[in-house]
């Protein structure tokens, strides 16, 4: 009888072991970003890492057709990895002394990565009692983080793993605020704190809104804002008072200002939930006043408008394959977004924002990609890969380390038992730093979550 441990369990034991009129042009003030030098310390962070990667073995995974994440394409390849780091891909590599796995005829990617997920701050089941994600009580409130309501036990870290082979994640604050607080990087790995996840290295993002969303939520308690005039406004005085915190010698320590000046000073990343092609571009017209700028905008159902804009200022669309017309601000969402934004040359990801979206971003990226074949933009199956590897790592600011399958890098891994952009394949063997974290084939490589255990559909793995 095959005994299964509980993630904290497993714990335990490895433990012991694009161009808009510039703001000057435009007459607005000259941008803030002058004042960066001037600018205080951040703090040390208080809650740090603590991952430590699982214990792994050498590995090669030999004669599979490999996607590496950055366009590329070979068949017939060898996967060395070996101490937590990819070695090489390749053929004709010496395996001497690594577990060898028989890829043929199967698929090797780079981990997946969900650059918009909130699994743990609203974890399932979906009750009141687990809706941690929004801090509905402000416009801004820059001040929390979104670390601080991530319950691990949330099977859905383990579901994401198994089922899509992510390997790693960005937790964001929900989106009713202008200001959502700030975001945290995740490794999918079970662990008995948040800390134990976190994504050692990865800085944090800043998760702000726009459009109906605040103007929606907060216009009902009678309060500013109620319009999009009123978002702009309360953002632009927002990011003044935090410059101005900036250059006060005598100020008392403030938990707002000290995340916004450190999107000031380009230390934490600025996730945009945004829709309307119109109100992106006046975003980074306002990020260009104020000196900081827009990593990515998140839904961004209309970016395909502005594609030749979004390259130009290098801000990614982190986008859904095809959800659409479930608000006025999406009603101009079409299936081929993320096509035309790659036929512009612009930045694309595909996203979730979902628990279940999130157990098959590889069958998002095929529906992306074959919306744009039908109107003819050819986009190869190595380029698709790439929406939900390296392009999502590079918006979090975790490319040099992982999201593709480069020497020196992360051995975040993906074995999947046939072509990854088809919905018959799923994961087969999924590492994390070279870990064999799950394994379909072998029923001790399942993980289940301590909520989970003993309950019926314990696991999920479809």
């Amino acid at each position: 009888m095959v005994t299964r441990l509980t993630l904290t369990a497993m714990v335990a034991l490895a433990l012991g072991a694009c161009t808009t009129a510039t703001a000057e042009e435009a007459g607005a003030p000259k941008s803030a970003s002058a004042t960066a030098s001037n600018l205080p310390d951040t703090p040390d962070v208080p809650y740090p890492s603590t991952y430590r990667a699982y214990p792994g073995a050498p590995t090669a995974v030999v004669g599979a057709t490999v996607f590496d994440g950055t366009g590329r394409q070979f068949d017939g390849t060898t996967v060395l990895f070996r101490d937590g780091k990819v070695e090489a891909i390749g053929t004709g590599l010496d395996t001497a002394g690594y577990t060898l796995i028989d890829g043929a005829g199967k698929f090797v990617t780079p981990g997946i990565i969900d650059i918009h997920s909130h699994l743990g701050d609203y974890p399932s089941p979906s009750v009141t009692a687990h809706s941690d994600g929004n801090e509905s009580t402000n416009p801004t409130t820059p001040d929390v983080w979104a670390e601080h309501s991530v319950w691990p036990q949330d099977p859905g870290f383990s579901r994401a793993l198994a089922n899509g082979g992510v390997t790693s994640l960005q937790i964001l604050p929900g989106s009713a605020n202008l200001m959502g607080g700030r975001s945290v990087t995740l490794k999918n790995v079970p662990a008995r704190t948040v800390q134990g996840m976190k994504f050692p290295g990865a800085p944090y993002g800043f998760k702000m809104a726009c459009g109906e969303n605040p103007k929606r939520v907060y216009g009902r308690k009678g309060r500013k804002p109620s319009t999009r005039m009123g978002n702009f406004a309360v953002n632009r005085q927002t990011w003044l008072d935090a410059r101005a915190y900036a250059e006060d010698a005598d100020r008392d320590r403030d938990l707002e200002n000290e995340t916004l000046v450190g999107v000031l000073k380009g230390e934490i990343l600025v996730h945009n939930h945004c829709y309307r092609a119109d109100e992106m571009a006046l975003v980074m017209d306002m990020a260009k006043e104020m000196g900081y700028r827009v990593t990515a905008f998140h839904h961004a159902v209309e970016s395909y408008k502005i594609g030749d804009l979004l390259r130009e200022n290098d801000v990614c669309s982190a986008i859904w394959a095809d959800w659409y017309g479930f608000k006025m601000e999406s009603y101009d969402g079409i299936p081929e977004n993320a096509a035309l934004l790659h036929q512009a040359g612009a930045c694309v990801v595909i996203h979730s924002d979902s628990d279940q979206v999130i157990q098959r971003l590889n069958q998002a990226a095929a529906k992306a990609q074959a919306a744009g074949t039908r109107m003819g933009i050819d986009i190869t199956d190595a380029q698709a890969i790439g929406w939900i590897t390296l392009n999502a790592a590079k918006a979090m600011g975790i490319a040099d380390m992982t999201g593709s399958l480069e020497p020196g890098k992360m051995a975040d891994v993906v074995l999947w038992n046939g072509d990854p952009l088809s919905v018959y394949s799923r994961p087969e063997k999924v590492w994390i730093d070279g870990a064999l974290l799950f394994d379909a084939l072998d029923p001790k490589r399942r993980p289940v979550a301590d909520f989970e255990l003993g309950q019926p559909g314990e696991g999920d793995v479809k």
